[in-house]
């Protein structure tokens, strides 16, 4: 068997805890027992390819599952300038497959048959069947396909290319969107890394707005939208306005992903809604620490990975890049509209949208948003603060998250609080790990004023009672401070609270069933940090989504 080795691109390394487990080859490329063979059959149809036959290309979507039975098959990916680069040969009783084999978008990678070769061919449903039915071989293939996934975030070396700098916005979102849905990419630093200039020299980068994403090594765009990455790398899902779904879920935060993995475990035809990438605001935590069942702690992105391969290992399908912008509730069933003007249509609405982090009221904040002000402190935004002094503002879990995870590899921390203490807002491990930590300051009744830099972050201005104005050099701040709900969608249609959070706990007729999570509007539910009086927490917003499935069937049976 050939194992083609890569070499782990430094700019990759962030993502190596994508699911928290390390590269075994032999996990990655395991073998069939010859009773998973037999079983694996009546799943599917026996094919021959010719030597030199594709079994597929690069870019196609719906792609089958292939178990090799006689034979030998070439997986390739791009090599990033316009050729293939061998990533393993499959033989006798292994088989073709990524994570894309449970999604159904676009494949990042080619098979080829380098000999007369005979398979079993088993397309997606009956694949998604199979994983579901057989759990030994489900088990097997789910964790092979997994590892391989990780193995391409680790080894990018070809394929998707960022060329940019990390002082700008934009490639700090291409960045970021590339990461959150778990795809593989390899980035040129434009200040640091001298491949740049080749890179830049070679596509003529006088004439172009950086960052730059290169696909293929052919295929060149100049600051793409999340959208035109999308559409380009096949991550989008086509729409169609006359299927009518069981459960549209808005949002994959952990709300909107837990009530996606459990409706769609429970048969019910569901679809998920997504303007960034799974995670929502747990999505920036850089580590938590107090969920059930991970003693050691997991990543935000870890999580929400897990939890939309689990969504997807249901038949759960994911909308990503796409923005809601409308809930029409004057017609049953309901229409949800997205931002590019189509929109998708079901029996029941689980708003699951969550809230974002306030914004700042200084001047100038706009001009510094991703060159040094940021709302999240993943080990993308960790990269920037070495060595350097940063500034996090925020008294709760996740400004302690983030001041901690920002320490290890920072000058120093300066975390600014409003209150005179952190005992009423953060969890007590958290608060004892941060009084002992020798990089982290903490400066109470603070509230800053001022943002100093000129292309980007160079000092912060904050104020404190009975004290002048204090200037501290920071070259990143991280804003963290109060919850703004995502509901400009639902104006005029589901009922909000005074601070635009969605009103929950209704009852829609005098036989209706009363539901915590019920809005307003019949057959419309809202979970997680949206919902007006939730507990904002990640475990509090998991329990939400899954037991809200439970309304929701109650629902669909009246109608």
């Amino acid at each position: 068997m050939n194992r083609q080795p890569h070499l782990a691109h430094d700019a990759m390394h962030y993502q190596r805890d994508e699911f928290d487990d390390y590269i075994d080859q032999g996990q990655a490329y395991p073998k069939l027992s010859e009773d998973m063979i037999t079983r694996a059959r009546t799943y599917g149809e026996i094919h021959d390819f010719a030597a030199g036959d594709y079994l597929f290309r690069v870019g196609e979507r719906e792609v089958s599952l292939f178990v090799i039975l006689e034979g030998a098959v070439d997986i390739m990916e791009s090599d990033g300038h316009g050729g293939d680069a061998l990533v393993v040969t499959h033989e006798r009783n292994e088989f073709t497959g990524e994570l894309d084999q449970l999604s159904g978008r676009a494949v990042l990678v080619c098979a080829k048959a380098v000999a007369p070769t005979k398979v079993i061919r088993i397309d997606r449903a009956k694949f998604t069947l199979l994983v579901r039915s057989e759990n030994d071989i489900g088990e097997l293939i789910m964790r092979s396909l997994i590892m391989r996934r990780v193995g391409m975030i680790q080894n990018a070396e070809g394929g998707t290319l960022i060329v940019g700098s990390l002082n700008s916005a934009d490639t700090l979102r291409i960045q970021g969107f590339l990461t959150r849905n778990g795809y593989p990419y390899r980035f040129l630093d434009t200040d640091l890394d001298p491949e740049a200039a080749d890179a830049l020299n070679h596509f003529h980068a006088e004439s172009r707005k950086l960052p730059i994403v290169i696909l293929d090594g052919l295929r060149v765009f100049d600051c793409p939208s999340n959208r035109q990455i999308a559409e380009q790398l096949g991550l989008h899902e086509k729409t169609d306005p006359t299927h009518v779904f069981d459960v549209v879920v808005v949002g994959a935060g952990p709300a909107g992903l837990a009530a996606a993995v459990y409706s769609a475990s429970e048969g019910l035809d569901t679809l998920v809604i997504e303007l960034f990438g799974p995670g929502g605001q747990a999505g920036s935590s850089s580590r938590i620490e107090n969920y059930l069942g991970f003693p050691m702690g997991i990543s935000g992105q870890a999580l929400a990975s897990r939890a939309q391969v689990q969504a997807q290992r249901f038949g759960s399908r994911l909308i990503v890049a796409r923005a809601a912008t409308k809930l029409d509730c004057d017609g049953f069933p309901y229409k949800v509209h997205l931002d590019d003007g189509d929109y998708v249509t079901a029996r029941s609405i689980v708003i699951a949208t969550g809230a974002r982090y306030r914004r700042l009221d200084v001047p100038d904040l706009n001009r510094f948003e991703g060159r040094g002000v940021h709302y999240a402190a993943t080990a993308l935004e960790g990269r920037l603060c070495n060595n350097s002094e940063v500034v996090v503002i925020g008294g709760g879990n996740s400004a302690g998250q983030a001041s901690l995870f920002l320490s290890r590899t920072a000058k120093h921390v300066h975390l600014l609080i409003r209150r005179n203490g952190l005992e009423a807002t953060m969890s007590d491990y958290l608060i004892q790990r941060i009084l002992d930590a020798r990089a982290i300051t903490v400066h109470t009744q603070c509230e800053v004023v001022g943002l100093i830099g000129q292309a980007s972050l160079e000092a912060v201005r904050w104020r404190q009672p009975s004290i002048k104005e204090s200037e501290q050099k920071a070259s990143n701040l991280f804003s963290m401070i109060g919850a703004v709900p995502n509901t400009d969608w639902l104006d005029g249609c589901v009922a909000l609270d005074k601070s635009g959070f969605v009103e929950t706990g209704r009852q829609w007729d005098p036989n209706g069933t009363l539901s915590q999570f019920a809005c307003s509007i019949p057959g419309v539910f809202a979970v997680g940090d949206v919902r007006s009086q939730s507990i904002k927490r990640v475990a509090s917003s998991v329990g939400e989504g899954s037991v809200v499935v439970h309304a929701v069937h109650g629902w669909l049976a009246r109608q």
